[in-house]
């Protein structure tokens, strides 16, 4: 019978973490500012915009649509990457912006917003606005992916790797300051409002974009369940079932930069999500088993992710709330929860 109920178990707890999420999906769809009515809202979102109610049309498509979305997918891939982190780690307070990942998508959008004026030419080649924004966080992203490449391989330690890159976080952030001091004011505030995150700035059109990536991402995340359940035994039990720990480590390191490398570009930096979402994971699954470990976190993932777009949006008085206001409020206790928990 154990057998039997273990996965019904599992399925169960699968089915109904789907059902939330897709309920405060709807919620993120129908309510804001301006209450759309349900009977109207289903159509619009069945056969398109409608040309009798093309105002209620274009928050639907153009804003709620793309915010739902968005979070629905930034929030699976910030859970995935704690998660990743962790288990490689075997750290309860790693997550994506400890490595300094982020930090370096930050230094990159403070380069272009704070020292080029948010525009830059090559040649025959000009970007600026979004565009500048999105490519000046991935390669400030991928930056420091490829120094903790280069250090992955240098250092045989993770504890030393994971003290690297905490080092890069306060490298670029003393970067950062100095941009920030010799700025203009509208340069800093631009370059702060992008750092405290949001949902909105993924248009519809950018979402097949966005999600292409993410999705391909996320599914070489989990085609390494059996590698991440070996190395929870630690990595000489990972080698003795023929893992090559070193290459695996790097495979994790890049699988984990990208994910975050990619949100941030397109979000801006999302706060404790990485960090939280995997120890509530851990607390409903009552299992350190990748298998459903690792789909319970995306799915955890996103439905606070939404949540948070919900509380952003609803209370904002026609004004969205920056993410990193909010998300603090749901990760912090958590962390502060863990490290009271392992002091007992």
């Amino acid at each position: 019978m154990r057998g039997i109920s273990l996965p019904m178990k599992h399925t169960f707890l699968i089915t109904s973490l789907c059902l939330i999420m897709v309920a405060l999906a709807m919620v993120s769809l129908f309510y804001g500012f301006v209450q759309i009515p349900f009977n109207k809202a289903v159509p619009i979102l069945l056969h398109g915009k409608q040309a009798d109610e093309i105002a209620l049309s274009n928050i639907i498509w153009e804003i709620r649509v793309p915010q739902t979305l968005c979070a629905l997918l930034t929030g699976a891939t910030l859970a995935t990457a704690g998660l990743l982190l962790q288990t490689l780690f075997r750290n309860p307070l790693a997550g994506p912006s400890v490595l300094g990942i982020d930090a370096g998508a930050n230094l990159g959008v403070a380069l272009v917003m704070l020292s080029l004026g948010g525009s830059m030419a090559l040649g025959s080649l000009s970007l600026s606005g979004y565009i500048l924004t999105i490519a000046a966080a991935l390669a400030g992203a991928c930056l420091v992916t490829l120094l903790l490449l280069f250090f992955s391989i240098r250092l045989r330690n993770n504890v030393m790797l994971l003290i690297t890159g905490v080092m890069i976080s306060y490298l670029a952030g003393s970067a950062i300051a100095l941009l920030n001091y010799s700025a203009s004011g509208q340069g800093v505030k631009a370059f702060m409002v992008w750092g405290m995150g949001n949902f909105s700035s993924v248009c519809l059109a950018k979402i097949p974009l966005y999600a292409g990536l993410i999705l391909t991402i996320l599914l070489l995340a989990t085609l390494h369940i059996k590698p991440l359940n070996a190395l929870l035994l630690g990595e000489n039990y990972a080698t003795n079932l023929g893992y090559n720990v070193k290459a695996l480590r790097t495979r994790l390191l890049l699988i984990t930069s990208l994910l975050t490398a990619t949100a941030t570009a397109f979000c801006g930096p999302i706060a404790f999500l990485g960090q939280a979402v995997p120890h509530l994971s851990r607390l409903i699954t009552g299992t350190a088993n990748h298998r459903l470990l690792l789909p319970t976190c995306m799915l955890m993932g996103a439905s606070l992710a939404l949540l948070c777009n919900i509380i952003a949006t609803v209370g904002a008085n026609g004004s969205i709330i920056p993410i990193n206001i909010i998300t603090p409020c749901i990760g912090a206790p958590v962390v502060l929860w863990i490290i009271l928990k392992r002091n007992v």
